[in-house]
């Protein structure tokens, strides 16, 4: 069988950084075949290079064959290629009929199109109102729009980047069927994924990609997530043995029937939110994204202190008018889930970067005077512990990959040595390895008399390294769930809404 896709000797280089070496391998058609590799191994650039985002330095694609030069998204659909971001671009203020029709590049009338819409949804199971606004969709509805939206451009090639990233158990059942139907239909889906069980359950071929380079083609089959993760990463995980916690530990944080009350239709009001955080405890808050979590960050680093009663309590110390800086005086650190642009500045530098987050140590700063030397070595500090690939200390944040500017924004936010760590989606994006040495750092934490809460909609992750999880749904908070005392399964009918 011909392949449909063939690279041959793809390499892109920038300042600094060879992010594809003479890459070459090829992929079937009507097959699902995997892409692995850690975070800045050249996944999401080759996808690029093959859906036209970014131009190769050298090498060559051949689609059935043909040699072919990909210089834009529109040329790359025009070969059959058409691509599902990880981060969704939709309007939220508009209907789904109106996201579709603004993402295709075919001529269709909005009667055409509507038509053909209710055709593949009813095909692949797809529910979708056309006429409901985006902003009133769950995360998985939203990917089938997505997922919908590349379909109408009949398509011969789908490209998924991180699909399961924040979809329930039960929604991530229902993407793989689809892309099976897909595959019996005669598409090819290449599915990029950092979850090696979903990678084994999912794929016939999965390539493995280390430090820019192809490191074999093989058929998933005949692996095992333990063989996958040695081949991508060199090296064997460790498995996790969580932390207990005291029963007679102190209460070190707690939110008090907490409500907020924002006018913003597109914002999910948070009711009556009660919990207590020990010392030592590390404390997952799960749910479907969309279910009030930004709502809640807000509330923990005092972005909404308009619109909200009840109380914010620290070391027995009401904390609900103290700014976000004044919280990091206290010892509480974040980590946000928008990595660039709320937990780091894009055009500045990782030393600046540092330098933002942590102005209030009187290491960095003394007598209006900045010790950039100091700076610059605490950085230093954070890119060799955490394992950061970076050029160095002057490398903007734009430039790092998402999992490595993750690693960095974490490494941070730790070795500023908090009591409280409040982090939202932390290895969202991020492979097996950085996963793992990130998951343990916060056990160890915890063992260290770190408090810890995990905002996540990673079932497992949740289930591996905290002791106790409550779930957010339409703003509203489960009781405390000890993680040895539930399963995945029961988990994931918390996070459907299905809890009294």
């Amino acid at each position: 069988m011909k392949p449909i896709i063939e690279f041959k000797n793809i390499t892109k280089s920038y300042p600094g950084v060879i992010a594809n070496k003479n890459i070459s391998f090829s992929i079937e058609p009507k097959s699902i075949h995997a892409i692995l590799g850690e975070n800045g191994a050249g996944k999401s650039t080759l996808v690029k290079i093959l859906y036209g985002h970014v131009n190769q330095d050298r090498g060559n694609i051949y689609i059935d064959s043909k040699n072919v030069r990909i210089t834009s998204p529109s040329v790359a659909k025009k070969l059959g290629i058409n691509m599902v971001f990880q981060h969704f671009s939709l309007f939220e203020s508009l209907t789904v009929a109106e996201n579709l029709i603004l993402g295709i590049d075919k001529k269709l009338s909005m009667s055409e199109l509507i038509d053909k819409s209710k055709s593949i949804s009813s095909k692949y199971g797809f529910n979708l109102n056309l006429n409901s606004p985006i902003s009133s969709l769950s995360v998985g509805q939203r990917q089938s729009v997505e997922i919908v939206r590349s379909l109408l451009n009949d398509p011969k090639i789908l490209i998924l980047d991180e699909p399961t990233s924040v979809l329930t158990p039960d929604e991530i059942k229902n993407l793989f069927k689809v892309i099976s139907n897909l595959v019996q239909d005669n598409l090819t889906v290449i599915f990029i994924s950092h979850k090696l069980e979903e990678i084994i359950n999912l794929s016939n071929r999965v390539t493995i990609l280390r430090g820019g380079e192809v490191v074999d083609t093989l058929i998933t089959k005949n692996e095992n997530p333990d063989s996958l993760g040695l081949k991508m990463l060199g090296y064997k995980i460790a498995k996790l043995k969580r932390n207990k916690v005291d029963d007679n530990s102190k209460v070190l944080f707690s939110l008090n029937n907490v409500s907020t009350f924002n006018q913003d239709p597109f914002s999910v009001n948070l009711k009556n939110i009660n919990f207590s955080l020990k010392t030592g405890q590390i404390l997952g808050i799960a749910g479907v994204a969309g279910n009030g979590q930004n709502e809640l960050m807000e509330i923990f680093l005092n972005e909404n202190n308009d619109n909200f009663k009840g109380n914010v309590i620290f070391k027995n110390q009401n904390i609900n008018q103290l700014s976000t800086q004044d919280r990091k005086c206290l010892s509480i650190s974040y980590v946000t889930e928008q990595r660039l642009g709320h937990s780091a500045v894009p055009e500045m530098s990782l030393t600046e970067n540092v330098l933002l987050s942590m102005s209030h140590n009187k290491k960095f700063i003394k007598n209006d005077l900045i010790n950039f030397k100091e700076i610059g070595n605490h950085t230093d500090k954070i890119i060799k512990k955490f394992n950061v690939n970076a050029p160095s200390n002057f490398s903007k944040a734009s430039q790092l990959s998402g999992g490595n500017l993750q690693k960095f924004i974490i490494g941070r936010e730790i070795l500023s040595n908090p009591e409280l760590l409040i982090l939202s989606q932390p290895t969202w994006g991020i492979d097996a390895g950085s996963e793992s040495f990130i998951r343990k750092t916060l056990i160890d934490l915890s063992l260290n008399g770190i408090s810890i809460i995990i905002i996540s909609h990673d079932i497992d992750e949740l289930l591996e390294i905290c002791n106790d999880v409550c779930v957010l749904y339409e703003g509203r908070l489960s009781k405390n769930l000890n993680v040895e005392q539930i399963d995945a399964t029961q988990l994931g009918k918390y996070m459907g809404g299905l809890f009294d």
